[in-house]
This record gives C-alpha cells, structure tokens and sequence, in this order.
C-alpha cells in the first residue's frame, strides 16, 4: 500500500506599510517570501489596492498582457514566465454555489497560481494552505499589507 505525502508549507507572517509607487518592491518582495503560494487570497475594502497588488505580481511574473479586474469575467487567465495564472474576482457572486457554477474550484486546485479577490464569498472552498493577504487604506498613496502566520 502506498501512502499519498502531505506536503505542509507554512507560511510567516508579513506586516509592511507601504507607499503605492512601491508596490512592484512590495510585489516581489512578496513573491520572494511566499514563492511556494500557489493560492492567495486577497482581503480588502473597495479601494483598498486588491487589483492593483495583482498586477504588480503578474508584472513581477513576468505577465505581458493588460492585467484588469475579472469583476464581471469572474476569471481572467493570463501567462507569466512560469505558467499560468488565474486572476479571480467574487465580488458579485452571491454564494459557493455560484462560485462553484464559475469553475473556480477547477482553477484552485488546478495547480497553477491563484490570485483571488473577495475570497470571503466562498471561503469554504479554498484550499487550507491558501494564503491570506489583507490590504488597507492607510493614506491616499499609502497601503499596508498583513499576512498572518497560516
């Protein structure tokens, strides 16, 4: 009998203000620290930089396409030096259901990279070693960025 590995990644924590014309710094730096993420979650108010921190990191991954939010696509998939990346959005999704029907599920354990806003609209779906980055409005042109110890 052959028993399937569970690989465990956990992930530090981050907590780092930053001004926006930083934000392709902040990106790789991020990339950097949590190159093994393949699913992360961004939290934040409307105007809070989701989309904006998104595009920084398909920049950084080396994405040639116009990056924009998915709000009614619900997924945009682009290509980066290392693969692909889903970009998804859940804002106007009511429920899992919904989520589910979208084919997301299919793009969070596809094993390519995820970058999901609004998570929280379909929480129970994603994978325990997603990552969960929230991001605030400090300033007009300031943002800071917490991930909590997973």
């Amino acid at each position: 009998m052959v028993q399937d590995k569970v690989q465990t990644i956990t992930f530090a924590a981050m907590n780092r203000l930053f001004a926006l014309d930083e934000i392709h710094v902040v990106a790789k730096d991020f990339l950097q620290q949590y190159a093994q993420a393949l699913v992360i979650a961004f939290h934040g108010d409307l105007g809070a930089g989701k989309t904006t921190f998104v595009r920084a990191v398909c920049n950084v991954k080396g994405v040639h396409d116009a990056v924009s939010s998915p709000t009614f696509s619900i997924i945009n998939e682009y290509q980066g030096t290392e693969g692909k990346i889903y970009h998804i959005d859940l804002y106007r999704l009511k429920d899992e259901l919904e989520v589910l029907r979208a084919g997301v599920e299919d793009c969070l354990y596809s094993g390519d990279l995820c970058l999901v806003e609004w998570p929280e609209r379909a929480a129970a779906l994603f994978p325990p070693e997603t990552v969960h980055v929230f991001l605030e409005v400090v300033g007009q042109t300031e943002r800071r960025i917490v991930i909590r110890d997973n």
